[in-house]
C-alpha cells in the first residue's frame, strides 16, 4: 500500500470507528466527546473505553482491534470503485444542517452529490400503505417544491416516500434519498431504478457501511437524518403506528418545522396526522403553505438556477417579484434609486413592491426608503 498521509490516516480512523459493530450514533458521539477524535478513541485502553457509559468489554475489544483490521481500506476502495463519496463530520462538504443536530453521523456515504441548494431541503414522509389521495398529494407537493427550487428529502420507502421522490424528479428538480441500509443494498429492491434516477438528480445517502442489510431498528435511526438534512418535515398520511412519526419527533427535537397535510377525518391512514395538527403542528394545503411558513435561513442560499434566496418564501415568488426584490439590499435605498435601476415600468415596480411588502420581504422606512428584510417578517 502507498504511504498514507496524516490526513488520510485520520480519515481511515474515522472509518474504522464507524465500522465497529455495536457503535451507534449515541455511543459514537459519547466517545468523540470523551476522547476528542476517532484516532484517540482507537488508541485508548480497554479500561479507558469502558469508562464511557454504554461501552462494555465486548465493544471495547472490538474498538481496540479495529486498528489492526484492513476492513476500512477495503471499504474505501470499494466506495471509490462505485463512485461513492464519504464525508466525515469534519469535512467542509458535510451538510451544514445535519451537522447542527445533537447526534449527527460521524460519517456520511453519498452516491450522487450535495450542493449549496440542498440547504433549502424539505422532507416529505408518510405511510408505506398509503391511499391514492396520499400518493397523489405527496407527488404534487414534491413536484411543486422542486419546481420552486427546494430539494426534496425522503427515505425511498414504498408509498409516500417514493411518490415524493418521483414528484421532484418529474419537475427536473433535486431529491435526496436517505437509506437505512448500506448503499450496496437498495431497499425495497423494486426501487432500484428509482434510486438510479435519484443518483443523477441528487444523491443516495446513508451513515451505514456498504454491506449493511435492512434491520427494523435502523429505520427509526435513519429518520433523524431525513429531518436533520431538512428545514422542515411534511407528513402526508400517517397512521398511529407509522414510522413517519419518528421523523416528526426527530424534527421537533432538532428545532425543525413540522407540517401536516390533513386527510379525511374518519380515515385511519391520517389518524396520526390529525393528532399532530391537534398537538400544534402546522396544517398545510399545498407546497406554497410550506414555503410561506418555513423559518428564516441562517445565510443566503443560491439555487442551481442562480436565484439568491434569503428566506424560503422567496422560492414561491414570480419571476417579476424576484427581479424586483433583487433590486433591493439589506441597506436602505431611496425609492427613486430602485425605480431607476429597474428594467420594467415604474408602475409595475411600485405594484410589485407593494406585494413584496405584504409578504414581509420588503420594508418601507421614513424618507421614502426601502430595505430588503434580511430574514422575512
Amino acid at each position: 500500500m502507498a504511504e498514507i498521509t496524516q490526513a488520510t490516516e485520520q480519515f481511515l480512523d474515522d472509518l474504522r470507528l464507524n465500522m465497529v459493530a455495536g457503535i451507534g450514533p449515541r455511543l459514537y458521539t459519547l466517545l468523540i466527546n470523551r476522547f476528542g477524535s476517532s484516532t484517540t478513541v482507537l488508541r485508548a485502553s480497554r479500561e479507558e473505553l469502558q469508562s464511557v457509559s454504554g461501552i462494555g468489554a465486548k465493544v471495547a475489544t472490538l474498538i481496540s482491534e479495529a486498528t489492526r483490521s484492513e476492513l476500512a481500506q477495503r471499504e474505501l476502495a470499494r466506495c471509490k470503485q462505485q463512485g461513492i463519496h464519504i464525508f466525515s463530520r469534519q469535512s467542509d462538504d458535510y451538510p451544514r444542517l445535519l451537522s447542527e443536530i445533537p447526534d449527527p453521523p460521524g460519517l456520511l456515504y453519498c452516491k450522487g452529490s450535495f450542493i449549496e441548494q440542498d440547504e433549502l431541503s424539505v422532507a416529505i414522509v408518510g405511510s408505506r400503505r398509503c391511499t391514492l389521495y396520499g400518493r397523489q398529494q405527496a407527488e404534487l407537493i414534491g413536484r411543486k417544491l422542486a419546481q420552486a427550487g427546494a430539494t426534496v428529502v425522503s427515505g425511498l420507502a414504498r408509498g409516500i416516500d417514493a411518490a415524493a421522490h418521483r414528484g421532484a424528479l418529474s419537475a427536473g428538480g433535486r431529491t435526496l434519498a436517505v437509506f437505512a441500509t448500506g448503499l450496496a443494498t437498495v431497499y425495497p429492491p423494486e426501487h432500484r431504478e428509482l434510486a438510479d434516477e435519484i443518483t443523477q438528480s441528487g444523491g443516495l445517502i446513508t451513515e451505514f457501511c456498504l454491506d449493511q442489510a435492512p434491520l427494523a431498528g435502523l429505520f427509526p435511526q435513519r429518520n433523524r437524518i431525513i429531518s436533520g438534512l431538512s428545514l422542515g418535515v411534511v407528513v402526508v398520511e400517517a397512521s398511529r403506528k407509522s414510522g413517519a412519526l419518528h421523523t416528526a419527533r426527530h424534527a421537533m427535537e432538532q428545532g425543525r418545522d413540522v407540517f401536516v397535510l390533513p386527510g379525511r377525518v374518519d380515515s385511519p391512514a391520517s389518524q396520526a396526522c390529525h393528532d399532530l395538527i391537534r398537538d400544534g403542528a402546522t396544517l398545510i394545503r399545498n407546497a406554497d403553505d410550506v414555503l410561506e411558513d418555513l423559518g428564516p435561513l441562517v445565510r443566503p442560499v443560491v439555487t442551481e438556477a442562480g436565484k439568491e434566496v434569503h428566506v424560503p418564501r422567496e422560492l414561491s415568488l414570480t419571476e417579476q417579484e424576484q427581479n424586483v426584490l433583487n433590486l433591493l439590499t439589506v441597506d436602505p435605498q431611496n425609492i427613486d434609486e430602485v425605480l431607476g435601476s429597474a428594467e420594467i415600468g415604474s408602475s409595475r415596480v411600485l405594484s410589485t413592491l407593494t406585494i413584496l411588502e405584504m409578504k414581509g420581504l420588503v420594508q418601507r422606512l421614513p424618507g421614502n426608503r426601502l430595505v430588503r428584510t434580511p430574514r422575512g417578517m
